[in-house]
């Protein structure tokens, strides 16, 4: 009987987990995709608060950190110019944070996620950013989620941002041939169409 209940813990565990995720996932894609554009900062505000709710809750793991982490990031981009600089920090942190529980988690999301703030936060003194890191984290996604949509289209678009346009085209190629993701369909449906956009761009420089 112990030894069942042992088994059945993390099971247990891992469905509020799975629907945190969900609820994080879906909220940002709406937000990302469908909604206007006046109106994602506050939405997306909003979304940021849930998520650290849901992370509080969840103490331990990874996956809430890393949507909490997307949705600040996404906050930040909203946001833009100085004021954005101490959202991209607090998403810096929850990376770091998920890393250190499970690097893994998500399919390597938070090497990914992190890494692109790195290449787009500006550097010192202003900021965090580090191109060098950002290049290290972006290739420790992509080794472990090596044919990903997300990883692929992101260093491909880091290699476009330090001028390296032609070495972007095998992995815009690889994010166009990527598995389709369960549940994310409209996410993969809007990535696809700026990796389409990107490959366009590079294609004609």
């Amino acid at each position: 009987m112990g030894a069942t209940l042992m088994l059945l813990a993390p099971l247990s565990h891992a469905a509020p987990v799975d629907e945190a995720v969900q609820e994080l996932q879906q909220g940002w894609e709406s937000i990302r995709y469908q909604a206007p554009a006046n109106e994602r900062e506050k939405r997306f505000q909003t979304l940021a608060t849930r998520a650290r709710e849901l992370s509080t809750s969840l103490q331990g793991r990874a996956e809430p950190l890393i949507w909490e982490g997307i949705i600040v990031s996404s906050l930040a981009g909203e946001k833009g110019g100085l004021g954005a600089l101490p959202l991209v920090k607090q998403a810096k942190g929850l990376y770091e944070a998920a890393l250190s529980i499970d690097p893994k988690a998500l399919d390597g999301s938070a090497y990914n996620s992190l890494g692109v703030l790195y290449y787009k936060v500006p550097g010192w003194p202003i900021g965090f950013g580090n191109k060098t890191k950002a290049d290290e984290l972006l290739r420790q996604a992509l080794s472990i989620n090596p044919n990903g949509i997300d990883p692929n289209f992101f260093y491909a678009e880091y290699l476009v941002e330090t001028k390296r346009p032609s070495e972007a085209v095998v992995y815009l190629e690889r994010a166009l041939k990527a598995p389709d993701r369960p549940g994310r369909s409209l996410a993969d449906t809007g990535r696809r169409e700026e990796v389409r956009q990107l490959l366009e761009k590079v294609k004609s420089l």
